[in-house]
């Protein structure tokens, strides 16, 4: 088993706090993903998890035991960095290898993981190269086979793929998602990048300031934002949001009046007064083209996109501030500066406080009493 736990865990520079209190618990053989944006304190955190960081309050705790005061090589977890350290004069046998040879770890027992190593990251004809002699891909696979040959009870890995061009990254983004699930192993990873968080994890942690804003598995992260800050974080593109404020409340439902004078139908399950300032999320894939009937808005085209098999639409409401981003399945032929008619999935649409929370969607049920 490697199970990890965080409770209460803080970490401050002098006066400067850097980590709130995080409070986490990681299951064995679970993905879970750090998400955020530059300076949220997520490479800080892994680095106290590992030991290598010392925290300034709080405990870590992994299968039972309290981890504040053991030293980094006695908690039996193995980092994979950003930068690939691997030593320039070794060849990628003796780099495997050279960890556990300091160890004392036997020599048939070393030639068996470095074996196994080599096999699953599928680098056996690499051994008796040098690392300037292997390609950025590859050598990451290495640094990543040095992790694997220790049989650590937690991986951890730092931005792994920050330093590989965008089709590499892809490529070893698969092939690491294909690692946890041949291994089983706990996996911890870091990353600023949303798209990696989302088709890698089986639990995010979305952290800001030091302070984690939500953790849940990535479609319940992004079906259900807890806030704001999470809604525009998670997604490419983003959840438009936009400035409103509650025209009118019924049982279940509000109408919600943004860009001036547009309203909208929103079920939501919170009490709310007219003329309460809301915001409302709706998410690129969730407008429809429809005729001037249907429509509930009119979107001034200012760019198009056409990717192939979608068409993104940047646009904007007359009388809104806020940019807005549609996605349309297929390829379709629009013109800058036209009119694009469109409606609102209202099932689709989230609505958010003064404050930045998520308000819950009403049920059907509750809507139409």
């Amino acid at each position: 088993m490697a199970d990890l736990k965080l409770m209460s865990v803080r970490k401050s520079y002098g006066q400067v706090d850097v980590i709130h209190g995080v409070d986490l618990e990681v299951n064995h053989g679970e993905f879970v993903v750090f998400v955020g944006p530059s300076g949220c304190g997520k490479s800080t955190l892994l680095r106290m998890i590992a030991g290598l960081e010392d925290i300034t309050g709080g405990d870590i705790i992994i299968d039972g035991t309290y981890m504040n005061d053991v030293d980094a090589t006695d908690r039996g977890l193995a980092m994979v960095f950003q930068s690939y350290a691997l030593y320039p004069h070794m060849t990628v046998r003796k780099n495997l290898s050279f960890g556990l040879e300091i160890a004392k770890v036997p020599r048939d027992e070393i030639e068996r993981r470095v074996a196994e190593a080599a096999r699953i990251l599928k680098i056996e004809d690499y051994l008796d190269r040098h690392p300037a002699k292997l390609s950025g891909g590859q050598r990451q696979r290495v640094a990543i086979g040095r992790a694997i040959v220790r049989e650590p009870k937690i991986f951890l890995f730092d931005e792994p793929l920050s330093n590989l061009d965008a089709e590499l990254r892809v490529a070893t983004r698969v092939e690491i998602a294909k690692l946890h699930e041949r291994l089983g192993a706990t996996m911890i990873y870091v990353t600023h990048d949303q798209v990696e968080a989302m088709t890698m994890a089986d639990k995010i942690v979305v952290l800001r300031n030091g302070i984690v804003e939500q953790v849940g598995a990535p479609l319940d992260l992004y079906n259900h934002p807890a806030n704001l800050f999470v809604a525009g974080f998670i997604g490419s593109p983003k959840m438009n949001l936009l400035d409103g404020h509650v025209a009118d409340v019924r049982p279940g439902e509000v109408d919600v009046e943004i860009a001036g004078n547009i309203r909208v139908s929103v079920p939501v399950a919170h009490r709310l007064a007219k003329g309460d300032a809301v915001t409302l999320g709706i998410r690129p894939e969730h407008f429809l083209r429809a005729g001037a009937d249907a429509a509930n808005l009119k979107l001034t085209v200012d760019f198009v996109e056409g990717l192939g098999g979608e068409t993104l639409v940047y646009g904007a409401l007359p009388g809104a501030s806020q940019p807005v981003i549609v996605k349309l399945d297929g390829q379709h032929r629009i013109e800058n500066g036209t009119s694009l008619s469109l409606a609102m999935q209202p099932d689709q649409m989230h609505l958010f406080d003064s404050n930045g929370r998520a308000l819950q969607r009403a049920s059907a049920t509750a809507a139409a009493a």
